[in-house]
């Protein structure tokens, strides 16, 4: 029988809604839907730090019912998922699993073992008690419908046929139910449904010859195949979800604003301080005016965001939502930086001996990289991790030039170049700022240059092309959907920080 794939869900809402992987009760005991929930504690993570207890009263405060604010969490919430969904191209649904040795993991797993074992010993009754098996062979048949596209007549009716539940009901009676029958039904049908990468999975199934543990193992891969269904939906709607997302965030944060009169207020001091930064540059020799122009003051105000002090700095409101993403890209910017000042120090110090040596640049690269994939944690030891990056290097280099013909490094040369890059993590660091300063241009011709466009790749950055333009796209395509999103805000705000009579497109 030909697979079919997973049925194209009516929407997000409606299909995005995983089990646990584990095994399963009945619906009555299953967990919520993950990722509304998943989305709800990153928002939480997200509005949680201090400074949004001290907002600026710029508008009177407002009071409002437990209702209200209530129904706009929601709203917030449900604008979090879909948000997540546009952004993030990686984004799937995964089923969820408490963590281990967390009370609602053991709950969990004392609720399952109580529900298999008592339906293993009402089918070890004589004569044999079916309650609990009729309930789950209910949920199984409403579970195999759901797969089923509107052309598949003849598979509704074959399912309809076999798990007729009163004909079930009647068998049960009269001692005539063959479990083991329709369970190999079952397995049977949900060969024909899955997804490829579930054969493996469903093959398993028909080696299980217990009832109660193919019932378990059954309904456990049943919540897999509804997970791979509802990501098959959103794989196939998200080319078609971008003007809908953009209209629902923007309507959800104008029902937000009118309850919350002041919720711009970060907003509108970020593009401020940008503006005004800009005014007081003249940098490249442009008169203040050009640099603090809609576009220069938006497209340098998304740069910020990638130097941004979260510990003390409010984020700005429109983009609370992807403050943890845009603290990633920050981190994986100064992570690129480092390494590519490290390995331009290196090329420069040692010089034409090293230059083209095939695979030399990417085993230096593998081993700062591999040093430096930890530098965000609080157990990161600077001086320590870059003082171990310069003797590595020293000895990868020695071994390199002899291998190639050339003298050994001297003792005077691994001093100074071990020094050159313990010297890397001080902030003021020339060749550090050089590479910084690369990096954060780069970003910033990518904004400008919009989506059709990739401009040329500032020199020293070589070695970290890949990832440096994995990273642009990813911060583009945040930023420019951030401008469909609140552009009428974004203009208004403008309007009253830039002269009069300007040009206020912000979406370029």
């Amino acid at each position: 029988m030909v697979k079919n794939k997973p049925r194209e869900a009516d929407g997000p809402a409606d299909s995005i809604m995983p089990k646990d992987s584990d095994h399963k009760e009945p619906k009555d005991a299953r967990a919520a839907d993950v990722p509304e929930e998943t989305v709800r504690q990153k928002v939480q993570a997200n509005t949680s730090s201090p400074h949004r207890r001290n907002s600026p009263q710029a508008s009177p405060p407002r009071f409002v019912s437990v209702e209200e604010l209530m129904e706009t969490a929601k709203g917030v919430t449900n604008m979090a998922l879909a948000h997540e969904i546009m952004v993030n191209q990686d984004f799937e649904i995964k089923p969820a699993e408490p963590p281990e040795g967390s009370l609602e993991r053991q709950v969990k797993e004392i609720m399952h073992k109580a529900f298999w074992d008592c339906m293993e010993a009402q089918l070890k009754e004589d004569p044999p008690s079916y309650e609990h098996a009729i309930k789950l062979l209910a949920e199984i048949k409403e579970t195999l419908l759901s797969f089923l596209l509107p052309g598949h007549g003849r598979l509704q009716a074959r399912i309809e046929e076999v798990l007729d539940l009163p004909l079930i009901q009647q068998q049960a009676e009269n001692g005539a139910l063959d479990i083991g029958h329709l369970s190999q039904f079952i397995v049977g049908m949900m060969g024909s449904f899955c997804a490829p990468c579930r054969d493996k999975d469903v093959n398993k199934l028909k080696e299980i010859t217990e009832i109660v543990p193919l019932l378990k193992a059954i309904f456990s891969v049943l919540d897999l195949m509804k997970v791979d269904m509802a990501n098959f939906a959103l794989m196939s709607i998200r080319p078609h979800l971008m003007q809908q997302s953009v209209e629902y965030e923007r309507n959800k944060f104008q029902q937000f604003l009118e309850k919350q009169p002041n919720a711009l207020d970060y907003t509108e001091k970020w593009l401020e301080e940008t503006a005004k930064c800009l005014r007081e540059s003249d940098e490249e020799g442009c008169g203040a005016a050009e640099l603090a122009s809609p576009i220069n003051v938006h497209n340098r105000a998304y740069l910020r965001l990638l130097k941004w002090d979260h510990a003390s700095d409010p984020f700005p409101e429109t983009v609370l939502m992807d403050q943890v993403r845009l603290q990633e890209m920050q981190q994986e910017v100064e992570r690129l930086v480092l390494l590519s000042s490290v390995l331009l120090i290196v090329y420069t110090t040692t010089g034409e001996a090293i230059s083209g040596l095939p695979g030399l640049m990417e085993t230096l690269k593998t081993t700062v990289g591999a040093m430096l994939a930890d530098m965000h944690m609080p157990s990161f030891n600077a001086p320590e991790a870059f003082a171990t990056i310069g003797e590595k290097l020293c000895v990868e280099l020695s071994s390199c030039l002899s291998r190639h013909g050339f003298p050994p490094f001297s003792a005077d040369s691994s001093s100074g170049l071990k020094g050159q890059i313990l010297s890397v993590i001080q902030p003021d660091n020339k060749v550090r700022a050089l590479m910084d300063s690369r990096v954060q241009n780069y970003l910033l011709a990518v904004l400008e240059c919009g989506q059709h466009r990739t401009p040329p790749l500032p020199g020293g950055l070589t070695p970290v092309s890949k990832e440096l333009m994995k990273l642009a796209v990813g911060f583009s395509r945040l930023v420019n959907f951030n401008k469909l999103v609140y552009s009428p805000f974004y203009q208004k705000i403008l309007q009253n920080i830039l002269t009069p009579g300007e040009s206020l497109n912000t979406e370029t």
